[in-house]
This record gives C-alpha cells, structure tokens and sequence, in this order.
C-alpha cells in the first residue's frame, strides 16, 4: 500500500482531543457519573490523554478504564500460535451500573470494535448510557452504530486503509490513508 495523504498530525489531533474533551463534558453537563473507557490498544492511550484534557478543564479526575474486545469479535482472527484467541486484560475497576459509558477508540469503520466493546460492557454491568468517542470516522459501516462525539470525518474507499500512530506506541502522532 503506498502512503495517499497525511490527515492529521500531532497538533491537529490535539485539537481534536480537546475539542471531544469539551464535547464530552457539555453534553453531559459535567463528569459525574461518566466513566472514559478506551479500546485497546490505540483507544485506550487517547482515553488516557481525554481524561487528562478534561481534567485540567474541570478540575476533577473522570474515572477511566480499558477494555479488550478481542473475545467479543464476531470475525475473531486467533491471534497466538496455540491458535487459541488472545485475551488482554480488562480494566475498569469502576463500576459501570447507571453510569455513563464513554468508549473511546481511534478509528470507526464497519462498527463491530464499537459492538464488541458495547458486549464487553455490558457483562460488567448495565450502564444508564454508552456514547462513543472516536478520532476518526471513515464511513463503511455494517451494523447501526454512530459516533457522539468525532475528531474528524474521513470518506474512504473500502480499499483504502486508515493508519493512526500515537507517540506511545508508535514515537509519533498521526493519521495517514493509504492506498
């Protein structure tokens, strides 16, 4: 695949962070009774960064947790060589009974990450409200999902690929498309 276009780089996914932070709170006036729960891997690292923005915007702490669907897939790939599937570990060590929900992940596409972690959270308890937070929506999708809150929209081609890099896990920040 070769490299069509850079979408956004580190300051533009800044802002788009700050701006879901401030989206978040007004939405739900406030952050009592909300729980931040990134996906992992990339999702859960910009949850950590959201929690950090909305913070120093309201001055209290947002309960945060992370959540691995890789069990919940409906197109489960196995992942290890014992070809058993690979489980990660959850943490959300707040409960989500009557809480409100915000599952954050990097890239909405076909909407069965977003249906899996919804499953996921839903084992651990039912939540008044699940919203969903992404930094990028790129279209495509096969199940009714939508995001609440979005960083940038992106149309794609089914045959082009979305590529976020955060600087934890990939020493920069960036959103690229290839071809």
């Amino acid at each position: 695949m070769a490299e069509k276009a850079n979408i956004l780089d580190e300051q533009s996914i800044n802002r788009a962070l700050t701006r879901i932070a401030h989206e978040i709170i007004e939405r739900n006036k406030g952050i009592e009774d909300c729980i931040l729960v990134g996906i992992k891997t990339r999702g859960a690292y910009l949850a950590k960064r959201l929690a950090q923005k909305i913070e120093s915007i309201e001055g209290n702490a947002i309960k945060t947790g992370e959540l691995d669907i890789t069990l919940y897939r409906d197109d489960l790939s196995l992942k290890n060589d014992s070809k058993e599937p690979l489980v990660q570990q959850v943490d959300i060590t707040h409960d989500v009974a009557n809480k409100k929900v915000i599952l954050v992940d990097d890239v909405l596409y076909t909407g069965r990450t977003v249906r899996a972690a919804m499953d996921a959270v839903m084992d651990l308890g039912r939540p008044a409200q699940i919203q969903l937070a992404v930094l990028i929506d790129r279209g495509h999708r096969e199940l009714p999902i939508r995001a609440d809150y979005v960083g940038k929209n992106i149309p794609t081609s089914s045959s082009e690929r979305i590529v976020v890099k955060v600087v934890e896990t990939d020493e920069m920040d960036a959103v690229t498309i290839f071809e």
